[in-house]
């Protein structure tokens, strides 16, 4: 069972190494406020990490801007259009895909990126989250001629789109079936230890994919928010860690260019 202690000494490897493991911190599904959302903003200020929040902007409510106050510590990504499922039958949750034809989909970014800079002004940045974290190969090609600069989705980076920089989230919390909880710490310290470790031994230093941290606002329960307070806390002990937002990650770098 993986500890506190393994990770410590994982990191202790980074150092020895002379190299810098690179976190980010994604949160999904941000439309209005809420006691959820409350308990997020409160944590990003606690721990003073930059936080991305990926917001949906066919849902938008007056509330979330209010919510969001200064957005001191923020970068805000569009998360889909209304979040809606149309898959086909059988075939797994999708809202970038299934039933509608390409030109549907696109239609829809173009009317949630308009949202997103009418309601959000400069803060909205031209990075795509598919709900769900799937979109359909036919729909990627035409991100770039909609604007888009890069794309998140969940996993190792397998795919490079001529482009798009695509930074990936890796380490979800939660468990969503057969219903939502919370994964579990010796789970989730498993997960993180062995990206970490996997970067530094298979990785050319330099090119490592940064390894990034999935929340759910909405869904998470007590134990979540303790879990992440801890980590967040325990990680900041580290001075070999280096945490990045999402302007440097994405629009920072050379469209085109691996992250």
């Amino acid at each position: 069972m993986t500890t506190w202690r393994n990770l410590d000494e994982e990191l202790a490897a980074w150092q020895e190494a002379g190299r810098q493991p690179v976190l980010w911190w994604r949160d999904d599904d941000a439309a209005r406020a809420s006691d959820g959302l409350s308990l997020l903003l409160e944590l990003r200020a606690a721990s003073d990490l930059p936080l991305s929040l990926a917001v949906v902007p066919g849902l938008v409510e007056d509330s979330l801007e209010k919510a969001l106050g200064d957005r001191q510590g923020l970068s805000l990504l569009q998360h889909g259009y209304r979040h809606e499922n149309h898959a086909t039958p059988g075939m797994k949750k999708i809202e970038l895909g299934g039933t509608r034809s390409t030109e549907e989909i696109l239609a829809a970014l173009e009317a949630g990126k308009s949202i997103g800079k009418a309601v959000f002004g400069r803060g909205w940045l031209p990075v795509l989250v598919p709900p769900w974290n799937r979109i359909e190969d036919r729909i990627v090609p035409h991100l770039t001629a909609l604007g888009f600069q890069g794309l998140s989705i969940h996993g190792r980076r397998r795919d490079a789109f001529m482009g798009l920089t695509v930074v990936n989230s890796h380490l979800d919390i939660l468990q969503w079936k057969p219903t939502v909880h919370f994964l579990g710490e010796a789970a989730l310290l498993t997960q993180l230890t062995t990206a970490l470790r996997t970067r530094r031994l298979e990785d050319t230093p330099g090119s490592e994919e940064p390894c990034g941290i999935l929340t759910h606002h909405q869904a998470h329960d007590p134990e979540s928010w303790r879990f992440l307070k801890s980590l967040f806390s325990h990680l900041k002990q580290h001075e070999v860690v280096s945490w990045k937002g999402a302007i440097p990650l994405f629009c920072e770098t050379k469209r085109g260019d691996e992250p």
